[in-house]
């Protein structure tokens, strides 16, 4: 299940992920391959939650009620992981790139 949000001919698409309860919201993102996207995380914990994905290379920190956004250059087919550093038993998570 991905969140993407609709853009025009040209646009960057932009895909949204939730932190909360101590997880990611939707657990899965898919991704169109060769394309630069956007993800935007917002953190409804009620503490501070990290986006992080060590295959990726990305990482981002986000204190409670913030939203920020991550840009990534096109990737190439396959499945990469994410977590949240401060629920790493539950807060996990994959981007698809198809």
């Amino acid at each position: 299940m991905s969140a993407a949000v609709s853009v025009s001919a040209g646009e960057t698409l932009t895909f949204k992920l939730i932190a909360k309860d101590g997880r990611f919201y939707p657990e899965t993102i898919e991704v169109p391959a060769g394309q630069r996207f956007r993800l935007e995380v917002t953190n409804q914990n009620a503490g501070p939650e990290e986006f992080e994905s060590l295959e990726l290379r990305k990482e981002l920190v986000l204190a409670p009620g913030v939203t920020r956004t991550i840009v990534f250059a096109p990737l190439k087919p396959g499945i990469y992981t994410f977590f949240g550093e401060f629920h790493k038993n539950t807060a996990k998570g994959r981007i698809v790139v198809k």
